[in-house]
């Protein structure tokens, strides 16, 4: 094979980095439109999966999909923004918070749409780069993958810091198709000129920020995210139920944190209260920062509050104060961070650990309130029977009247103190269900799925995974060849799936370690891809060695990683704690990537058999879900058995 040109090996790095980038930009975009994708986080991730293992399973056939790959996305992110939807709360098995319902189109008719429309969006870009990669030896294109793609995180993770909204995406996917676009046509440049329209439309509405996790739009009444009422400002705090803490306790509090800060309201009633200081902590900066501009009451320009912008959990494990009040105010994210299985924001802050770090947080004598609207009598009961068990003693139940509006649920707060009569306590919390019938166990850090009744993937989640496969089959074998063309990339397609489990621990891990925040997500992935990276340097530096020494290594990683659990790691100070979390998540990846790389250097036909490892990648997100009966950790195990089943079969290759 000829050596390519630096020309080809700077093409497939950018087609790499437009890949990976319209990837994030799809994810980021769907979420911000598509409410239905709040509750199924990785549905287009597995249509991305999709989509590019398609195009590699193609990338000697034609037509060209790559010269499509606007159009689809201008189609896509125009009707996105042009059709809203609704909420479905239907179901018993899980629990969907919000309170206004949308007129839009249905679930069965928008998931089908976004999820065929994420794979041709993909299948259309990444054909740009399996066309290239074919021309390299295999470790040579993987390599050159990877750099893209590691640019193409890095670059996106400076937008997100920086707050640049859709148009500074739109103008980095423009230049990227312009330079690697080849017979240009007048209605190719049309197209790029309507997504740059699109996505500078949705950039500069009127009072219209996009924060790293939300689209959030400022009303008269209430903050708006992603299209859904998410928080009133409150023009009155006197007699609300912000201030029922501070009706119920016996003195003042000096030292108050409020988690889940969000525009202000709650720190509005500890100032009038007249608390002595208040850390303000909500994870979202835009939603913060319309509330310094326009909550009536102005609390954080009062002198008293200091805000910070973090995650309650890290906040709570990370900071040394303590403090007389800590209220967990209405943490109720509406969206989830992407790639992150099916935690939401605020899962870590309702696990049995959470409410045990608040207490280690609390002065003597503090008190600890928690408050929400419950809309299901078995999530009281677990939550009231988490703190009950953390602190010792049932909580007190704080009551509102009933709400007419059933989607809203009741009101309803836990005070709770290691002191007795530091507040004043009207109803004690008993059990609602009846008596042969336990409280749920309370969520913990491996298992953080508080709205989850029961430790069982939820009926809708089994049926669209069941379609998505189906769906994925019938694609496969249409647009991709026969399955039996897929024989001599088994191995590869186990390491995928496998990969992935170990892509979504790292991931879970980090959150819980050091936040669920964007940046966190942010440099893991980073990481991640500069392990594979490290690891295709090592291979292409080394002789080559039969990879059936590395599988012990790579099993004593997986074992380590499952063995030692995140809640010893929490009792480190930071850089220990640091150190060995990048040491339990990075070493098998690093060791898993080794294997991979020997393996894919020999590979006859390296798109096909790559094509074949991205299709394992979404066969582990199908699995990803099992997390909900399992737990978290026992991915590693799960993820071990697709590593041995990847020996095995390597082995019958021969």
């Amino acid at each position: 094979m000829n050596r390519p040109s630096s020309r080809a090996s700077l093409e497939l790095f950018l087609a790499s980095f437009l890949m990976l980038f319209v990837e994030l930009v799809v994810i980021r975009w769907a979420g911000a439109y598509v409410v239905y994708l709040s509750y199924f986080s990785n549905f287009v991730l597995l249509g991305s999966f999709l989509g590019i293992g398609l195009a590699f399973l193609r990338a000697k056939k034609r037509p060209d999909l790559f010269r499509w790959a606007p159009l689809l996305l201008l189609g896509f992110t125009a009707a996105t923004q042009a059709q809203p939807v609704l909420i479905d709360r239907s179901g018993s098995d899980l629990i969907y918070f919000g309170s206004v319902t949308f007129h839009g189109l249905p679930a069965w008719l928008v998931l089908p749409f976004v999820f065929l429309a994420t794979t041709a969006i993909l299948a259309a870009t990444a054909h740009g780069a399996a066309v290239r990669f074919h021309a390299f030896a295999p470790l040579d294109a993987y390599r050159l993958d990877i750099l893209g793609s590691l640019a193409g995180v890095a670059t996106f993770a400076v937008l997100a810091k920086l707050g640049a909204p859709p148009l500074a995406w739109a103008i980095v996917i423009t230049i990227l198709f312009v330079v690697l676009l080849d017979r240009w046509r007048i209605f190719q440049y049309l197209v790029l000129a309507g997504l740059i329209g699109v996505f500078g439309y949705s950039s500069f509405r009127p009072k219209q920020e996009w924060s790293p996790y939300y689209r959030v739009e400022s009303l008269p009444q209430y903050i708006r995210v992603n299209g859904i009422p998410h928080q009133a400002m409150a023009k009155k705090i006197e007699g609300s139920f912000y201030q029922t803490p501070y009706q119920r306790l016996a003195t003042t509090p000096r030292e108050v944190m409020v988690i889940g800060a969000g525009n202000g309201n709650d720190v509005a009633a500890a100032l009038a209260a007249g608390v002595a200081h208040v850390d303000a902590v909500e994870i979202d900066p835009v939603i913060q920062r319309f509330g310094a501009r326009l909550h009536p009451a102005k609390p954080y320009s009062d002198p008293r509050v200091t805000p910070v912008n973090d995650d309650g959990r890290a906040y709570l494990e990370r900071t040394p104060k303590k403090y007389d009040l800590i209220v967990f105010a209405l943490p109720d994210s509406l969206t989830l961070v992407s790639g992150q299985s099916a935690v939401r924001l605020e899962s870590y802050l309702f696990t049995r650990e959470a409410i045990a770090a608040a207490r280690e947080r609390l002065a003597p004598g503090g008190v600890f309130a928690m408050y929400n609207f419950y809309r299901e009598t078995w999530l009281l009961d677990r939550l009231a029977g988490t703190v009950s068990e953390v602190f010792g003693a049932a909580p007190c139940l704080e009551l509102g009247p009933e709400n007419p509006n059933k989607t809203v649920g009741r009101f309803a707060m836990f005070l709770s103190s290691e002191q007795a009569g530091r507040f004043t306590c009207e109803t004690p919390w008993a059990p609602t269900a009846p008596t042969t019938t336990p409280v749920l166990a309370p969520a913990t850090d491996d298992h953080p799925f508080v709205y989850l009744k029961e430790r069982k993937v939820p009926t809708r989640y089994l049926l669209t995974l069941g379609l998505i496969l189906a769906v994925s089959f019938v694609l496969i074998r249409v647009l991709g060849g026969k399955i039996t063309n897929l024989k001599s990339g088994l191995d590869l397609f186990a390491m995928g799936a496998a990969f992935l489990l170990l892509e979504t621990l790292s991931v879970v891990r980090f959150a819980l370690l050091f936040g669920t925040t964007w940046y966190v997500n942010a440099l893991v992935f980073l990481g991640i891809l500069l392990a594979v990276y490290l690891a295709i340097e090592f291979e292409r530096r080394r002789p080559e060695r039969p990879t059936g020494k590395l599988f012990p290594w790579l099993f004593l990683g997986l074992a380590l990683a499952m063995a030692i659990p995140g809640s010893l790691l929490l009792e480190l100070s930071p850089v220990p704690r640091f150190l060995i979390a990048a040491a339990l998540a990075f070493f098998p990846v690093f060791v898993a990537n080794l294997v991979f790389a020997r393996r894919f250097r020999t590979s006859t036909d390296p798109t096909a058999e790559f094509g074949a490892n991205l299709l394992g990648a979404m066969a582990g997100g199908t699995l990803e879900y099992f997390s909900m009966v399992v737990g978290y950790r026992a991915l590693l195990g799960i993820a071990g058995v697709l590593y041995a089943l990847a020996w095995w079969l390597g082995k019958r290759r021969g």
